[in-house]
């Protein structure tokens, strides 16, 4: 039996790239025996991915939606001040009966590039007493990799994941190096993307997806040509340059 945390609680639980089937059932058994359930929305109310993913797995009565300024990426002033907004919401949901268990659900992994991060920041000073906990999901690459056949890594080859909000240089960087490179959040720097993979030469076996399991996916064949925008959590996967079977050991 497992111990009872000594404050309220708040576990961030990984619900994976989208795919309902692509989730835990760790992370299943948590939603369900957790008090409150939280998921980001943007301002505008739309359904979420992780939303939508909880949905088929958790009561939507427990669910509540807190917004998020998710898609705001200039304006730090009223970035910050939704996740205070956000965090002062959760804090009451967390100090409402005995050590309660209120569940943030994210996309992918809880500390990879996850929402969550900020908003546990924001509530260990909300709430002293607070336990913060993590329950890992399926990460978009690992997907990415699964659907199209591409293997990530092999022997002593490393992996190096970039978010492309941070730079086609940095990016350019990444693909001259050795080993697979991973590129996260993409789709609206997709020309940029397909010039560094041909200046870089990796052009060839790359593979790109969004929306993977869902009804709207999109999956290109390895060596596609990137044209025109694609959606925002797109991922592509560079893999490493492998000659024979075992040649990287």
């Amino acid at each position: 039996m497992r111990e009872r945390a000594l404050g309220p609680r708040l576990v961030g639980v990984g619900m994976g790239p989208g795919d309902p089937e692509l989730v835990t059932v760790k992370a299943v058994r948590v939603l369900r025996e957790a008090d409150a359930v939280v998921v980001p929305v943007m301002d505008t109310g739309e359904i979420g991915r992780a939303e939508a993913t909880v949905r088929h797995h958790a009561d939507a009565a427990r669910i509540v939606r807190v917004v998020f300024a998710l898609n705001e990426r200039e304006d730090r002033a009223r970035r910050e001040a939704a996740w205070d907004e956000a965090g002062a919401r959760v804090a009451e949901l967390l100090r409402a009966g005995d050590r309660p268990t209120v569940a943030f659900a994210t996309i992918g992994d809880p500390n990879v590039y996850s929402t969550f991060t900020y908003l546990a920041h924001t509530l260990r000073e909300l709430v002293p007493d607070l336990v913060v906990e993590t329950v890992p999901g399926i990460t978009a690459m690992q997907d990415l990799a699964s659907r199209s056949g591409t293997v990530l890594a092999e022997g002593t080859e490393p992996v190096t994941l970039v978010p492309v909000t941070a730079g086609s240089a940095v990016l350019k960087e990444a693909l001259a190096g050795p080993g697979t490179v991973v590129a996260y959040k993409f789709g609206r720097l997709a020309a940029q993307v397909g010039e560094a993979l041909r200046e870089t030469g990796r052009d060839g076996d790359a593979v790109w997806g969004a929306s993977l399991g869902l009804p709207d996916q999109q999956l290109s064949a390895p060596g596609t040509p990137i044209d025109g925008t694609l959606p925002y959590l797109s991922t592509l996967i560079a893999p490493a340059r492998r000659e024979g079977r075992g040649g990287k050991l």
